[in-house]
């Protein structure tokens, strides 16, 4: 063969090394990038200072995981339940769904904490459980939400449940998943901000999907929940771990308990817990109210759907704001701050009932979102500055069902109070109000701290 036996064979494009090919492997890897880059960019920023280690990375995506899926249910139920009527049709569909849903909850959210507290090895199981069961309930309501059937409601109650659940099992495992010299505020800011982002990121696809047709966001939802069911399943095994816990009362009364100081919480605890239900009966009136109102009465020149736009950007960039000011100030003194956001919220509300108008309307939004939000991080320290870590996770998961039925309380008084925005604010402040005065004892009833005194995992 001569010297032709050393010549290399000659390379081609079937080999997969040819020109052909290796443009091809150029154009897919830049097809790929956007998303293998934004998922490890995600991936970085939930993980980090040891969040990923300590396994509280993944509890924050699987809450973003949770804030995609429902707001994905919220689109469907509104375009039916609101949407697509008349107001006055509205408000009756908005009225019995608030009958058939909020009503049973109010009976059932009381024993949603107790109950998972006789399951403290499972909370893996059950946040998979709320998630499977809201994938499974957004492909049964998706044969009758275009219609608006009565078969819709039950549905939407499980959902409703399923989800409260989920909630009150999340504040019950974030304090087990801190990592080194992390506090909590900074732990429960960032997983309700990846919710928030969530939230707002999937709203569009929710709005583009049903542009489809009135079932699929509900498929998006089901495809969500079941991206969650196993998420849940992939949280470390200290969540399901609960050596040393026990049951907590939210009573101040010692005489109550047979072991003093362990079954019981501080009155600045108790006082903060029911200036924060007073926030989140606020939140659910101003939604159902302002709902309906900015319906039958949108902003000066805006159509209905904007003005309610508006005001909703401004609840969630209040919101996401005061989340973020919340792990800045890291709670040094919650007593004070729970105190100063609800009298600020108040001076506010009463503002837009003795002035009504869009702007204070919009500012009260605002202004709701940005201290509910400073409000519940405050808490939050108080219950882990406070309370003994024996019954730590028991008094949030309490603590969170309390706060849920204040919501549904909240929402049933804006369904069924008339359409005047002076009334409407007047009733706000009131709430406000209510809340303010028990802000303001829990500050004066707070133990006086040397400066020099330990603050666990707080400051």
């Amino acid at each position: 063969m001569g010297h032709y036996g050393t010549v290399a064979p000659a390379r081609s494009s079937a080999d997969g090394s040819g020109p052909a090919r290796r443009a091809g492997r150029a154009v897919g890897r830049a097809l790929h990038l956007p998303f293998t880059g934004t998922a490890r960019g995600i991936r970085r920023v939930t993980h980090a200072h040891g969040a990923g280690e300590s396994g509280l990375g993944r509890l924050i995506e699987l809450h973003a995981i949770n804030g995609a899926g429902d707001v994905m249910i919220t689109v469907a139920l509104a375009s039916t339940v609101f949407f697509s009527v008349p107001t006055d049709e509205a408000r009756g569909r908005v009225a019995l769904y608030l009958a058939i849903t909020m009503a049973p909850f109010t009976l059932l959210a009381p024993v949603i904490g107790p109950l998972l507290d006789r399951l403290p090895h499972g909370r893996r199981a059950a946040m998979a459980c709320a998630m499977l069961a809201r994938a499974l309930l957004a492909v049964l309501m998706s044969g009758t939400v275009a219609t608006g059937g009565l078969a819709l409601y039950p549905a939407a109650l499980g959902v409703l449940v399923a989800s409260k659940a989920y909630g009150v099992v999340r504040s019950a495992v974030v304090p087990r998943l801190l990592p080194p010299a992390f506090s909590l505020v900074k732990a429960n800011s960032r997983v309700t901000l990846a919710g928030l982002l969530a939230t707002g990121a999937a709203a569009p696809v929710a709005a583009g999907l049903h542009a489809i047709g009135p079932p699929w966001p509900l498929y998006g939802a089901c495809a969500i929940f079941v991206w969650g069911t196993v998420a849940a399943f992939q949280l470390p095994h200290e969540v399901d771990e609960a050596k040393g816990e026990r049951r907590a009362r939210l009573s101040t009364h010692e005489a109550h308990s047979k072991r003093p100081g362990l079954r019981t919480v501080s009155r600045p605890v108790l006082c903060g817990l029911l200036a924060n239900a007073s926030m989140r009966a606020l939140s659910g009136f101003l939604i159902f109210f302002l709902a309906f109102l900015l319906r039958e009465h949108p902003l000066d020149g805006r159509s209905a759907a904007v003005s309610l736009g508006i005001v909703g950007v401004a609840a969630g960039l209040g919101n996401a704001c005061g989340t973020a000011v919340g792990a800045w100030l890291r709670a040094r003194a919650p007593e004070a701050i729970v105190a100063a956001v609800l009298s600020a919220t108040l001076v506010v509300a009463i503002l837009a009932a003795a002035f009504f108008s869009p702007p204070l309307v919009a500012a009260l939004a605002c202004t709701a979102g940005f201290c509910q939000a400073l409000a519940k991080l405050s808490l939050d320290a108080m219950i882990q500055r406070d309370v003994r870590e024996a019954v730590r996770t028991s008094a949030f998961a309490r603590s969170e069902t309390l706060l849920q039925m204040a919501w549904v309380l909240g929402g049933g008084i804006g369904i069924a109070l008339p359409l005047n925005g002076v009334l409407g604010m007047a009733v706000a402040a009131g709430l406000v109000a209510l809340g303010t005065v028990m802000a303001l004892r829990g500050l004066l009833t707070a133990p006086h701290r040397r400066r020099s005194s330990p603050h666990p995992r707080v400051a």
